[in-house]
């Protein structure tokens, strides 16, 4: 379960407003957004992040005694079993009871904070690929641009020497200095 595409209009049914709403707070958590952005969960960090939205979506539909300790807890444990991240601040509380809110509020037919977020969502999006696209890189087809001739197009290896190993040149030994006595001299360096 993932968030819904930008284009895509919010959902119409109590059940698809609370995933929506579910997806929204679990992508706006700073701390698995990190996780998500940076791979701590491997290469599938994105698929974990929407496993976890179903799962709480099904966890709401299957135990609807859930509370928002239960669902602190499953978000403490997948980040740790997940993306081995230990969060040990308040913010997966503010998650799980901002879930929990947004399921009384879905269940009484009020979708207002729901769309709000979506609204919201929205918007960072827009700026997100506003900001990311000034950032692209460009691939020059300058023509002034030096080359070697020793270029191939035909897909094999070109042969090079072997890199020079990468090691200190040996010190003068220093040769120690005995005293009449039998005694080695210590010297700074």
């Amino acid at each position: 379960m993932s968030v819904q595409s930008a284009t895509a209009p919010p959902a119409t049914d109590a059940t698809s407003y609370l995933d929506l709403g579910i997806s929204l707070a679990v992508n706006n958590w700073p701390a698995l957004a990190l996780a998500v952005e940076s791979n701590w969960g491997g290469p599938k960090s994105n698929d974990k992040r929407d496993w976890l939205c179903g799962a709480i979506s099904e966890m709401l539909v299957d135990r609807p005694e859930t509370d928002a300790e239960d669902l602190e807890d499953v978000l403490i444990q997948v980040m740790n079993d997940e993306f081995d991240v230990v969060v040990d601040d308040d913010t997966a509380a503010d998650v799980a009871i901002e879930i929990m809110e947004m399921k009384v509020q879905t269940a009484r037919g009020d979708f207002s904070y729901i769309r709000d977020m979506w609204e919201k969502f929205q918007i960072k999006s827009q700026q997100k690929s506003a900001s990311s696209a000034m950032f692209k890189q460009v691939e020059s087809k300058d023509e002034d641009q030096e080359t070697d001739g020793d270029e191939s197009d035909d897909g094999e290896d070109i042969d090079m020497d072997d890199a020079p190993a990468l090691v200190r040149a040996p010190r003068e030994k220093v040769e120690p200095e005995v005293d009449e006595d039998g005694f080695t001299m210590v010297k700074k360096r």
